[in-house]
């Protein structure tokens, strides 16, 4: 079939080798991220719930404070804690906000670099044809 001169773009794609292998990278920072920033927003309602002296008795108060406990472990007596009637500012849990930040962060990166390759770029081939030439695409 003649081509009357026309140009023709044939374009080739190919399984790019380390597809899985940064799919699992994306999905692996993606939970990182996800599990640390749940991590510090919880941390960050202790705070909030502490400031406004909000009652350890409820039910829900003593979840936060039981659960956020845990990861505030390492930090305990860290500095003191001002107190003011029944509110509290928990400058430790704040600090380990900005810790838990960073670590998230250093895991997130390292994530990337052991797992993840640049991606490749497909190849688009443009050739011109002749009126009664013949190509074959290799």
């Amino acid at each position: 079939m003649p081509n009357n001169g026309r140009i023709t773009e044939v374009k080739s794609v190919q399984r790019e080798p380390g597809l899985r292998r940064r799919f699992f990278s994306f999905k692996a920072t993606q939970i990182i991220l996800l599990i640390s920033g749940i991590l510090e927003a919880l941390i960050a309602l202790r705070i909030l719930l502490k400031l406004i002296g909000a009652n350890p008795a409820s039910p829900i108060v003593g979840l936060i404070y039981s659960f956020s406990s845990v990861f505030l472990i390492p930090f305990a007596g860290l500095v003191a804690s001002p107190t003011i009637g029944g509110m509290v500012l928990e400058i430790s849990s704040m600090f380990a906000i900005v810790v838990y930040a960073l670590a998230a962060l250093g895991v997130e990166r390292l994530t990337c670099v052991i797992f993840s390759r640049p991606p490749r770029t497909s190849v688009t081939r443009v050739t011109e044809t002749n009126p009664g030439e013949r190509h074959t695409v290799p």
